[in-house]
């Protein structure tokens, strides 16, 4: 269900000049031995883009797992950009989650910045169901326009292309329109790695791919590959 997806999202890479990043190759594609299923993943660098990457889970008519983050570059104070979408195949279930994340939850900078996403909210009601976060806190790292939707697969499908794609639209219209500003960079880089830390605390796809792939593996792709800023880091002075 997720190709198109994975695609449009590629497509967007290519046409703004993205480079890719390296992956370790154990970590860009694992084959399951305990079940059907191979993941594979990507990032890229773009301009303003530190790192986009994109997951992409397929354990056949069980499971479908599609997930990307985009984090701007230190100078850049908008919202992360942050899609999980997952299709349960024999129970015919979606849940999609796409949002502007913001890094701070002042009324001034979602005022900045959610523009795009609140209309995208009124444009999808179906999109807009205010379900409470199981795993998260909803006020940590989240809009309040977050488009959210938990349902049959065959009744959001057609919507949820459309939003996905107009999702994209209006992240690149507000990352264009962001002007760089070097004094921010230590506050941003500060909440940056403070959202990979809550990230890696919260994270239920964690559990999932150890299912799949074991607890080591999945241990290294959560540090590594998805929140790499929550690795400490060993400063050195002159």
């Amino acid at each position: 269900m997720f190709t198109h997806f994975l695609d449009r999202l590629a497509d967007n890479v290519q046409e703004r000049s993205g480079t890719p990043l390296p992956v370790p190759r154990e970590l860009a594609e694992c084959h399951s031995t305990r079940k059907e299923g191979v993941i594979r993943s990507w990032a890229w660098s773009l301009p303003g883009i530190r790192r986009l990457r994109a997951t992409r889970l397929d354990a056949g008519n069980v499971l479908q797992v599609f997930n990307a983050v985009a984090f701007p570059e230190t100078d850049r104070q908008q919202p992360l950009l942050g899609i999980d979408l997952l299709q349960f195949g024999l129970r015919d279930k979606l849940v999609a989650v796409m949002d502007f994340q913001p890094l701070r939850q002042d009324p001034d900078y979602l005022e900045r910045y959610m523009g795009g996403l609140k209309t995208l909210q009124q444009r999808f009601p179906a999109f807009a169901m205010g379900e409470e976060m199981r795993h998260y806190d909803a006020n940590r790292y989240f809009s309040p326009w977050l488009l959210f939707a938990r349902g049959p697969a065959t009744d959001l499908k057609e919507s949820l292309q459309s939003a996905f794609e107009l999702l994209l639209c209006a992240y690149w219209t507000l990352h264009d329109g962001e002007q760089p500003d070097h004094r921010q960079r230590k506050a941003v880089e500060a909440l940056q790695r403070d959202y990979a830390h809550y990230s890696v605390q919260k994270d239920p796809a964690h559990g999932l791919f150890a299912s799949y792939f074991g607890k080591r593996w999945a241990d290294r792709f959560l540090h590594e590959f998805l929140f790499p800023e929550s690795i400490p880091t060993t400063e050195t002075t002159p």
